[in-house]
C-alpha cells in the first residue's frame, strides 16, 4: 500500500491526466476527421462563408476551429502544470492552498460547462477528473 503522499500525488496526477486525455483527443478531433463538423452540409458550408459580426477577417468555421484548439491547449496546460506540481513539487503544492483550490475550481468549471453545453463523454470524464483531484487533495491534507 502506498503512503499517503504517494497516494495523494497519484490521485492529483490522475485527475489532471484524465482532463489531459480529453484535451488531447479534443485537439486531435479538431484537425482530424469530421467529428466537429455539422451534420447539415448546408450549415457547414455557410459556416465556411459567413463572418461573425465582430470581424470580417475570419469565418464562423475558422473561429470555431480556433476556439476548439485554444480550449484544448488550455486543458493541456492545466494538465502539464498540475502533473508537474503533484509529481515533482508536492511539498510546494501542499503549502499553496490557493493552487489546490484553483485546480479544483478549474475542474468544476469544466464540469459545469460539460453539464450545460457538451455531451455525456466529456461530462463523465470531467466528473472522474474532478473526483480524482478532490480525493488527491483530501489525501494530501491527511498526509500531514
Amino acid at each position: 500500500m502506498p503512503d499517503a503522499q504517494t497516494l495523494a500525488a497519484g490521485l492529483l496526477m490522475a485527475g489532471a491526466g484524465v482532463a489531459g486525455v480529453l484535451g488531447a483527443l479534443h485537439l486531435v478531433f479538431t484537425y482530424n476527421g469530421e467529428r466537429f463538423e455539422p451534420r447539415d452540409a448546408v450549415l457547414a458550408e455557410a459556416m465556411r462563408q459567413v463572418s461573425p459580426r465582430i470581424s470580417r477577417q475570419t469565418t464562423m468555421w475558422r473561429a470555431a476551429r480556433g476556439f476548439h484548439a485554444s480550449h484544448s491547449l488550455g486543458v493541456l496546460l492545466f494538465t502539464t502544470v498540475w502533473i508537474y506540481l503533484a509529481g515533482w513539487q508536492l511539498s510546494f503544492l501542499r503549502g499553496a492552498p490557493f493552487l489546490l483550490i484553483l485546480g479544483q475550481i478549474v475542474l468544476l468549471t469544466y464540469l459545469l460547462l460539460a453539464r450545460l453545453y457538451w455531451f455525456s463523454i466529456p461530462l463523465r470524464g470531467i466528473t472522474l477528473a474532478s473526483l480524482l483531484y478532490a480525493a488527491g487533495w483530501l489525501a494530501l491534507t491527511q498526509a500531514g
